[in-house]
């Protein structure tokens, strides 16, 4: 039953039926080591340093002091700078496991996005810098340098064809257009970045002047390339080959929750050897003619539960509105877990979680993950109580542990989940950690509901799939 604010009022519930205690326990996620990103961040600026330093010392008075040396010593720079931040960039997202532990996915992206536009003014300006000074060099014109470049030097019309390629990965990742494309659009040219780069480095070995005559700067570069192609191959492509090999993962059954939500249930082999946090997630290709050629993050909605495997989707997009039609004994490869969203990051033995819509699911998990000793209130939002996903199995697992289970259910104009009414459903929340997970616009007014009640933003714990 809810009262006219829209709370159902369900308060402190009576314990449960042992819904933890009557599955056999798998084997417990990894806790994140914090150091890891503060020394992998120390070896990204070591690297930098070191490459910069060999192509500093490579130029000599008489490259600077011939027309146009100081430009094309500036584009040499430019350049090796632009490529080397390419490299973190790439690195970033390479899902190194002990990075996305200690950072999280949404972290990682953030620092992707806010690094990019740097790598492209820095090659742009390469090509710039380089083009005018060996036009004053050779005292021709700069559009007329440039057509010489392209048709007569090895591998730059490739190098150009990539710089387009990364132009074209930047355009697509600003914020306007992101809303335009589908998912499996932006996959696809972001995946281009990779012949980018290849394309790029090719054209640095064959006519990068600083590797004449400087082996040692050759082998170093060499070296920072072959070390990051190694990671991408190895965590990008071969560690989710082995693991869905390991596994063996078919679909058992597909079946509706909610209006369009799906729970996707799968079988598989030692499913007690994956060790999975509450909250994580996995990149999920579903290997259909259709589908198998794209992998989509979605969150566990409950921990494994050998030998079965279960998610749950929210029918929107392409993969997501064919989830319903997937068969029986279709096979399933996943890459992760990943994510940061675990009760490994709270700081303290009370927790509130809010959740609304399919965001509900990773609380779900979190909330069967939790220790025992967790006090934990529990508040989601829905238009209707048929809306809530996996509405019965919350409620038994907050019964289980005697913890308060709030429903906020009406329209979002009606019945605003804003700080007043967040603060009269927990009102001990500042000395809570806060876990929201939802729709965007959801979690960020949680956020600020959460920190206007006094909430400190580091036990404030939230991710983003969003592309």
């Amino acid at each position: 039953m809810t009262d006219r604010t829209g709370v159902a009022p369900t308060g402190r519930v009576a314990p449960g039926n042992g819904t933890r205690a009557s599955r056999r326990r798998p084997r417990p996620g990894h806790a994140p080591r914090p150091w890891v990103a503060d020394a992998l961040a120390a070896l990204a600026g070591v690297g930098l340093g070191v490459t910069l330093g060999l192509v500093i010392t490579g130029e000599s008075r008489g490259t600077l002091a011939a027309p146009g040396g100081w430009l094309i010593a500036g584009g040499r720079l430019a350049g090796f700078t632009g490529a080397y931040m390419m490299l973190v960039m790439v690195v970033l997202i390479a899902r190194l496991p002990w990075l996305e532990r200690a950072v999280g996915q949404d972290r990682l992206v953030r620092w992707h996005r806010s690094i990019g536009p740097w790598p492209l003014v820095l090659i742009g300006a390469h090509v710039v810098l380089i083009t005018l000074g060996y036009a004053q060099l050779a005292k021709v014109g700069a559009l007329h340098q440039l057509w010489e470049f392209l048709t007569s030097y090895p591998d730059v019309l490739a190098a150009g064809v990539g710089f387009c390629l990364l132009v074209m990965a930047g355009i697509t990742s600003i914020r306007i257009a992101r809303r335009h494309l589908k998912y499996e659009t932006w996959w696809i040219v972001h995946l281009y970045t990779y012949l980018a780069l290849a394309l790029a480095f090719a054209h640095q070995i064959t006519t990068g002047v600083s590797f004449i005559g400087h082996p040692l700067t050759r082998a170093v570069w060499i070296a920072i390339w072959a070390l990051t192609a190694g990671v991408v191959i190895v965590f990008r492509i071969a560690q989710p080959i082995a693991r869905s090999l390991r596994h063996q993962l078919r679909i058992a059954t597909v079946r509706e929750e909610a209006p369009g939500v799906f729970s996707v249930i799968c079988s598989g082999r030692r499913l007690d050897r994956l060790a999975v946090s509450g909250g994580q997630f996995f990149k999920w290709r579903f290997l259909t003619k259709e589908l198998w050629w794209h992998a989509h993050p979605y969150s566990l909605s409950a921990l494994p539960q050998p030998p079965f495997l279960r998610v749950t989707i929210k029918g929107l997009g392409d993969q997501s509105s064919a989830i319903a039609a997937l068969k029986r004994g279709t096979r399933v490869a996943i890459e992760g877990p990943y994510g940061a969203f675990t009760h490994h990051v709270r700081a303290s033995e009370r927790v509130a979680l809010v959740g609304a819509g399919v965001g509900i699911t990773p609380l779900r998990a979190l909330l069967e993950d939790l220790p025992a000793t967790v006090d934990v209130s529990l508040i989601v939002r829905a238009s209707t109580r048929e809306d809530i996903v996996h509405r019965d199995e919350l409620a038994a697992l907050v019964a289980d542990r005697g913890g308060h289970f709030h429903e906020v259910i009406g329209a979002r104009h009606a019945v605003r989940l804003d700080a007043r009414m967040l603060g009269g459903l927990v009102p001990d929340l500042a000395r809570r950690d806060v876990y929201v997970c939802g729709p965007g616009g959801f979690s960020e007014s949680i956020v600020a509901a959460a920190l206007n009640l006094g909430v400190d933003r580091d036990r404030i714990h939230e991710e983003s799939f969003a592309f």
